[in-house]
């Protein structure tokens, strides 16, 4: 790290910054075979009464206040290019207050340059360098939004980075954290407005600006000191495509330490290593710099609404308000996602993936069953919230910069960041209501997937 950005550093951070969010599991975790079109679950690993789901009735709100369930981003959505017609407004320059709750580690010293361990990083993608970490750094960190968004602009910004980070802090996720404007934005800040009783256009502007002032009082860009956890492994460093060579490997876990810091701050892997260009991201007592997006998201969801028009799972509380927003795969034309309301039936951290083609699909000339072992790189990631409709789930992803992106095969695919946080706000017996379902015959022609197998001992 050099002297410049060290200096930059102990100035500009302040004596707390959020937690992030630590999964610590076995590493055999509940065995499932993957939904529906993506899986079938094996063996449930929260026990749950057989209760089903009730169906919606919005609140009845009078005057002319719309409902704060309002999912309706297609319904008030700007027009193809309004984003680039809005006109600027002031950004917020005044002092934030503090990010509530906000847990308050000690702060280690930074290093300088010359201090960093002596131990060569391990191996990293080839990425651009199209940043000068210090000066981004200290831009991050400043108290200044975006005025409007461009479309089609793929320019790494250090206000975008501060705008993805506030609206993490916020519990509107944005999908990774990268510095680039992309659909995945727009959708949180849409989910923020949803969320304050506000038209979803997903538009910049003063509001926009002053709810997330709320949460901005701490830097975004901060430092992090390298633990002998975040690079205990076991790393895997590639991963066959073919499944009965996956089926071989004991673990799917993160392919190097650098994949694991990256996912722990919900951020780009790219985009860690060009804030940290050089860093020794396997090594314990390394300082690196990386994204401050908070605590995790507390409020109990009693009501899931996937809303395949828009991409996005939104959770509300027993009251109907939102309370948590993910960006999301759902489904595919092939294979869509359920249709109507069902309940969530079982939760699994760290579950084992069962490919099964006879009820799923078939990958490659695999024609057998097969066992894939746990771990984040996994095809369901680190978790699995499965329903009451066999074979289908809400579950992680191996690459969480493709949610939204990709489609899946039939299930609701998340970041494995918020579908950990996910899996810690509901339980078995929420509702989960598909709207406007992939229009599409399901899978084998109408016929509901078979039943999944026996339970398999560990």
């Amino acid at each position: 790290m050099s002297k410049s950005l060290a200096r930059l550093l102990l100035v500009s951070v302040l004596p707390a910054f959020g937690a992030s969010v630590a999964l610590a599991q076995s590493a055999s975790g509940p065995e499932y075979g993957l939904p529906g079109a993506d899986y079938g679950l094996v063996q449930p690993a929260v026990p749950s009464s057989q209760v089903g789901p009730q169906p919606y009735h919005p609140p009845v709100i009078p005057g002319n206040v719309a409902p704060i369930r309002q999912i309706p981003l297609t319904r008030q959505v700007a027009p193809a290019h309004a984003a680039d017609e809005v006109k600027p407004v002031p950004v917020v320059t005044q002092p934030m207050p503090p990010v509530p709750d906000a847990p308050a580690p000690a702060q280690p010293a930074i290093p300088s340059a010359s201090a960093q361990p002596a131990h060569p990083a391990d191996p990293a993608p080839a990425v651009p360098a199209r940043i000068i970490p210090a000066d981004f750094i200290q831009q991050a960190n400043e108290p200044v939004l975006p005025t409007v968004l461009k479309r089609g602009d793929k320019k790494v910004d250090p206000a975008i980075a501060r705008l993805q980070i506030l609206l993490d802090r916020s519990n509107v996720s944005p999908g990774v954290i990268d510095g680039m404007n992309g659909g995945n934005l727009s959708k949180a800040i849409a989910a923020l407005q949803n969320m304050n009783g506000l038209p979803s256009t997903g538009r910049l502007g003063p509001e926009i600006d002053g709810l997330l002032a709320s949460v901005g009082g701490n830097p975004v860009l901060v430092p992090y000191v390298i633990s002998a956890d975040d690079v205990a492994g076991p790393f895997v460093p590639s991963f066959p495509k073919d499944y009965a060579e996956l089926a071989q490997l004991g673990t799917l876990g993160y392919r190097n330490a650098a994949e694991g810091l990256a996912e722990k701050f919900h951020m780009d892997e790219g985009f860690l290593r060009r804030l940290n260009p050089g860093a020794a991201f396997d090594v314990a007592g390394t300082t690196i710099v990386v994204a401050d997006v908070g605590p995790p998201a507390t409020r109990k969801v009693a009501h899931l609404v996937a809303d395949s028009s828009v991409r996005q799972l939104f959770g509300y509380d027993a009251n109907w308000d939102l309370v948590v927003a993910y960006p999301a795969t759902i489904g595919s034309t092939d294979m869509p996602s359920p249709k109507g309301v069902h309940a969530i039936k079982a939760i699994a951290i760290n579950p084992v993936y069962w490919y099964r083609p006879a009820v799923n699909f078939q990958q490659g000339n695999n024609t057998k069953s097969l066992k894939l072992a746990a771990g984040p790189n996994n095809p369901v990631g680190s978790v699995w919230i499965g329903l009451d409709k066999p074979t289908y789930g809400i579950h992680g992803s191996p690459e969480p910069s493709r949610i939204d992106k990709t489609n899946s095969h039939g299930c609701l695919r998340l970041t494995n960041w918020d579908a950990r946080e996910l899996a810690k706000l509901v339980k078995p017996g929420v509702d989960v209501e598909f709207v406007d379902p992939t229009t599409t015959a399901s899978i084998a022609s109408g016929q509901a997937p078979a039943s999944p197998p026996p339970p398999t001992p560990q």
